[in-house]
């Protein structure tokens, strides 16, 4: 199994804070009937695909994202989100624009999968099949707005490439083989048995040729039942997995 990890951070985002006397100065010069910035930005008219509406904040000091996906031992993905300057709100939190705070959604090829109010998560295996998928995690509000800068959501997208597993050994394979080669064993035991046998009566009757011909007989019998217990214990035998 492969993976591509590609990190995307949006630009800096950032709380506007109230300003002062120096600020409503330096606004003064530009024209008196500009109005004050909201600590939380400002609502815009773009959305998100499921019509949540973007939040755009100034630049200077505020949320930033990033996602990272590695693979784990059983088959699934561990996501892991690297905030700065935000904070998770717990859940029951209120719904309005806090500066600095909410929720991330995380989303595959665009769907989304999970509501996250900590920066780690568990991505199930089952949901990113054999190919390349895009794993993106995105700030929100809690009011449901979406944190942007300059018109662009703050967001990370990792690329992750799932290949094709090696074949494994046929479950079942192991026992079924140690089956039939018990067997075979058991079978040879009573060809040797039948050998001694036949050489007792070979005795008796002092005709050597025809003991001779008998063990010959015996051993034939007994390597034609390894013979197919090998086979079944074959590779050509294994599924894929």
């Amino acid at each position: 199994m492969s993976w591509t990890r590609s990190l995307v951070i949006a630009p800096a985002v950032c709380v506007a804070l109230l300003a002062g006397s120096a600020g409503c100065a330096s606004r003064d010069a530009r024209g008196q009937g500009e109005a004050s910035p909201s600590p939380a930005g400002r609502l815009l008219d773009e959305r998100d695909k499921e019509g949540r509406p973007f939040r755009e904040v100034d630049e200077k000091g505020a949320p930033q994202v990033a996602v990272e996906v590695v693979p784990d031992t059983d088959g699934g993905w561990d996501v892991r989100l690297r905030v700065r300057n935000f904070r998770f709100s717990p859940d029951g939190a209120g719904r309005r624009a806090v500066p600095g705070r909410g929720l991330a959604h995380l989303e595959v090829n665009g769907h989304r999968v999970a509501l996250l109010r900590t920066p780690g998560y568990h991505l199930s295996g089952r949901l990113v099949p054999r190919g390349t998928h895009h794993v993106t995690a995105r700030l929100y509000a809690d009011d449901g707005s979406v944190w942007a800068v300059d018109g662009e959501p703050v967001e990370s997208t990792a690329d992750i490439t799932v290949s094709e597993r090696e074949p494994g050994p046929e479950p079942g394979a192991g026992p079924i083989a140690a089956a039939t080669a018990t067997t075979a064993v058991a079978t040879a035991t009573t060809a040797a048995a039948t050998v001694t046998t036949a050489a007792a009566t070979a005795t008796a009757a002092a005709s050597v040729p025809v003991a001779a011909a008998t063990v010959t007989g015996g051993q034939v019998c007994e390597t034609g039942d390894r013979g197919r217990s090998g086979t079944r214990g074959s590779p050509g035998g294994v599924e894929p997995a």
